[in-house]
């Protein structure tokens, strides 16, 4: 979907079978079909380099760690760094913003980081409309965060700090890489329900500056509301239920005779979320449009259905 939305700065995804051959076993363990997807590093910020800039810009991954989250609300450096894993768990060190490139620049990295959260807090009104428009490529983060909302992803920035990359650019710009998608389409948690919520509260309305503050300006609050309205037009083919259960349904089939595997786990496809849901009537191929509330509720159709702009 952000592939044909054009949102150029997502992942690629894919299947693959899993086998684990280990020495002196008689053949190797099938383990199923698992997700691929494409690693946000070196190689995917060259491959983009004709949009964001020759060279490699400083990359950060934004998550949970020490109680802390990625907010953009805090420029300390205390939760900015690199992370130090260690195969002893009590010893690893870990950062709500992990440097993933140039790590051995993390000084300059943190200080290009903390003037930017900075700035983001700190402007207001006119100046920080003109500096967020030279710095971010504010309506490819707004088409990105209509999509990702409309997925119903709520383990991200908006609502828990947390699942993306932001990357500081060649040329200039800051970019907002999504991340992380099994907690869509249904699977939801922390929100009442990812299939009825407000896109334009979605999460936390006070704390996370870097959508809200720029959702605050008129201009962008109505290409964010089109972008939307644009992912649920019946006249497209991007979020309508019948285009949605015929892709789902073709992949489904391409994997379907590599599901069983040596493990004796997930050796079915369901239509229903994941176990950890709230929302437990929501299916991607069957169900009504009314988001749960009248037994079992097609997504696609309850996401759309809540749209009343």
């Amino acid at each position: 979907l952000f592939t044909r939305y054009g949102c150029w700065n997502a992942p690629r995804a894919s299947y693959c079978k899993l086998t684990v051959k280990v020495k002196g076993d008689a053949k190797p363990a099938y383990y199923g079909v698992y997700a691929m997807i494409e690693n946000i590093d070196e190689d995917f910020l060259t491959k983009n380099q004709d949009k964001w800039g020759a060279g490699i810009g400083f990359l950060w991954k934004g998550g949970w760690a020490g109680g802390t989250n990625a907010t953009f609300t805090t420029n300390s450096t205390q939760s900015i760094g690199v992370e130090d894993v260690n195969i002893d768990p009590s010893l690893s060190v870990y950062y709500a913003y992990d440097l993933k490139t140039r790590k051995d620049e993390l000084p300059a990295a943190q200080a290009e980081l903390t003037q930017f959260i900075t700035d983001l807090n700190t402007k207001t009104g006119t100046a920080f409309q003109t500096w967020i428009a030279q710095k971010m490529d504010v309506p490819l983060f707004l088409r990105t965060m209509a999509t990702h909302v409309m997925l119903g992803m709520w383990d991200d920035y908006w609502v828990n700090g947390n699942n993306f990359y932001f990357y500081f650019a060649p040329n200039g710009k800051a970019y907002f890489i999504p991340y992380d998608y099994d907690n869509t389409l249904g699977t939801s948690q922390i929100i009442e329900n990812a299939g009825t919520q407000d896109p334009l509260k979605w999460g936390n309305m006070t704390k996370r500056p870097l959508i809200t503050k720029i959702l605050e300006i008129p201009q962008y609050q109505a290409l964010y509301k089109s972008y939307v309205k644009e992912l649920v037009n019946p006249n497209n083919d991007l979020f309508t239920a019948a285009r949605s259960i015929e892709r789902i349904q073709t992949w489904q089939n391409r994997i379907a005779n590599s599901i069983p595997n040596d493990t004796g786990e997930d050796m079915s496809i369901d239509d229903k979320p994941a176990s950890w849901g709230n929302q437990p009537n929501y299916r991607l191929k069957t169900g009504n449009n009314q988001g749960g509330s009248n037994g079992p509720a097609n997504y696609f159709l309850s996401r759309a259905a809540s749209i009343t702009w």
